[in-house]
C-alpha cells in the first residue's frame, strides 16, 4: 500500500503544483481546471497519438480478418498464424499498442486525486491537516455535505475562509484565503441536484450546476459518435476500397455503440453524485479529447489513404494482367477446342531450333558451292546411315576391324 501511494505521488504531486500554478495565475479554479484540462491532453499527447495511429491500422484490417476468420473457421491454429502474419504485414503490434491505450489511463486515474483533494494538492496541507478543516468546517455547516466523504475537500475549500476563526490554530496563513469556486455564476464546490422540482429557487447558480452534467454525458455522446463515423470510414479491404458494410458488422463497431449509450448514462449519474467541478473538468476533457482526436484521424488518414491508392493501383494491375492471359487462354481454347497440344518442353525446342539452324546453314553452303562449281559429292550426303559413311554405320576406331562379326567361312 506504501508503495502504491509513492507510484500515485509521482504522478500527483508534479500535477497539483500545476493546477496550483494555474489557480494563482487565474484566481479562478474554474478557469485553472479548464486550462489543467487541456494542458493535461497535450501532455499525453504523443501517448495518445500512438495508440490512435495502432486503432486506425487495427479498424483498416477488419475486412481482412473477417476473412481469415471465414477461410479458418475449424482451425484456430492456422487463424492465429495468419493473423499474426497479417498484422506484422502491417505493422500493426498487438501489445504495444494496448499498452499505449493503458498509459494514459495510468495517468488519468491518479489525477483525480489531485482534482477532487484540491486542499492536499493546491494548498499544500498534509492529509491529516485536510481532515481536520473538513471536520471542523463539516460540523458547524453538515447541510453543507453528502454522505460521500470521497469529494468533502472540494466542498470545504471554498468554505475555509467563512470558518478562518477556527482554523487558524493549525494551518498555514495562506490556507485561510481558500479557493474560489465561483465559476460564471455556478458554485464549483457544491453538487447538483436531479430532483428539478425540489429546487429551492430557479436561479442561474442552480440551473447552471444542474447543466454541468448533463453537458458533460452530452459532451461524450458527440464524441464517441463522431470517433464512430470517422472510424468507419477508414475500413478497406484488401484491395484499398473502403467496406462500410464490414465496418458496420465489426465487433469492435457494436462494443462502440453499447459504450455510446452506457457512458453517458454512467456520467450523467455520476455527476449529480459529485461536486460541479468535476463535471466541468470531465465537459473540457472530452472536447478537447474529440478535437484531438479529429485531427489525428486526419494525419493519420491522409497516409493511410496514399497507402490504399498504392494498394489500390496494384489490384487493378494484377486483374489487367489476369484479364489478359484469360483472354489468350480463350483463343488457344477457341484454336485448339479439342486440347491437343505438341510437346513444348523448353528443352526440345531449343535442340529442334538449334538443328533447323544448322540445317538451314548447311542448306545454304550447298547452294553456294554448287553455284560456284565447287561442289563435291560428299559420303555424308548418302540417305539411310547415321554416320553418313555407308561402309561404317556408326564409328570406325582405331583397333576397327571389317571382318570381325563375318562368319568363317569353311572351304569343302
Amino acid at each position: 500500500m506504501i508503495l502504491a501511494f509513492k507510484l500515485a505521488d509521482i504522478v500527483q504531486i508534479p500535477f497539483g503544483y500545476l493546477l496550483a500554478l494555474l489557480y494563482q495565475l487565474t484566481t479562478n479554479y474554474g478557469v485553472a481546471l479548464i486550462l489543467f484540462a487541456i494542458a493535461l491532453k497535450f501532455i499525453l499527447l504523443p501517448i495518445t497519438a500512438k495508440s490512435k495511429k495502432n486503432a486506425m491500422k487495427m479498424s483498416r484490417l477488419a475486412p481482412r480478418l473477417q476473412a481469415l476468420q471465414k477461410k479458418y473457421a475449424n482451425d484456430s491454429q492456422k487463424l492465429n498464424e495468419a493473423t499474426m502474419a497479417l498484422y506484422k504485414e502491417e505493422g500493426v503490434s498487438m501489445g504495444g499498442g494496448c499498452l499505449w491505450s493503458f498509459v494514459p489511463l495510468l495517468i488519468l486515474i491518479p489525477l483525480y486525486a489531485v482534482v477532487r483533494q484540491p486542499i492536499q494538492y493546491m494548498l499544500h496541507e498534509s492529509a491529516e491537516v485536510a481532515g481536520k478543516i473538513v471536520e471542523t468546517i463539516k460540523t458547524a455547516l453538515p447541510a453543507a455535505f453528502s454522505q460521500n466523504s470521497y469529494y468533502h475537500e472540494m466542498i470545504a475549500a471554498p468554505l475555509i475562509p467563512q470558518f478562518a476563526e477556527q482554523l487558524k490554530e493549525f494551518v498555514k496563513p495562506e490556507t485561510l484565503e481558500g479557493l474560489n469556486f465561483n465559476f460564471l455564476g455556478v458554485d464549483l464546490g457544491k453538487i447538483p441536484s436531479f430532483n428539478v422540482f425540489g429546487w429551492e429557487k430557479w436561479d442561474w447558480a442552480t440551473v447552471g450546476l444542474f447543466l454541468l452534467p448533463v453537458l458533460s454525458a452530452g459532451g461524450q455522446v458527440l464524441t464517441m459518435l463522431i470517433s464512430q463515423r470517422m472510424n468507419i470510414s477508414l475500413v478497406t479491404n484488401d484491395k484499398g476500397v473502403e467496406d462500410k458494410e464490414t465496418a458496420k458488422n465489426s465487433q469492435a463497431n457494436q462494443n462502440g455503440k453499447v459504450m455510446m449509450y452506457m457512458m453517458p448514462i454512467m456520467s450523467l449519474w455520476i455527476g449529480f453524485t459529485v461536486p460541479g467541478a468535476l463535471s466541468l473538468y470531465w465537459l473540457i476533457q472530452g472536447l478537447v479529447s474529440m478535437v484531438m482526436d479529429m485531427y489525428l484521424t486526419k494525419k493519420y488518414r491522409t497516409i493511410y489513404d496514399a497507402e490504399d491508392a498504392a494498394r489500390l493501383a496494384k489490384a487493378m494491375e494484377e486483374e489487367a494482367i489476369e484479364a489478359e492471359k484469360e483472354r489468350i487462354r480463350a483463343e488457344r481454347r477457341a484454336a485448339n477446342p479439342d486440347g491437343i497440344t505438341a510437346n513444348t518442353s523448353k528443352k526440345k525446342l531449343q535442340q529442334q531450333q538449334q538443328r533447323e539452324q544448322e540445317a538451314a546453314k548447311a542448306a545454304a553452303a550447298k547452294e553456294y558451292a554448287m553455284k560456284k562449281g565447287t561442289y563435291v559429292e560428299q559420303e555424308d550426303d548418302a540417305p539411310g546411315v547415321m554416320s553418313g559413311i555407308p561402309s561404317r554405320p556408326y564409328c570406325k576406331g582405331r583397333n576397327y576391324d571389317p571382318n570381325r562379326y563375318v562368319p568363317e567361312t569353311t572351304e569343302e
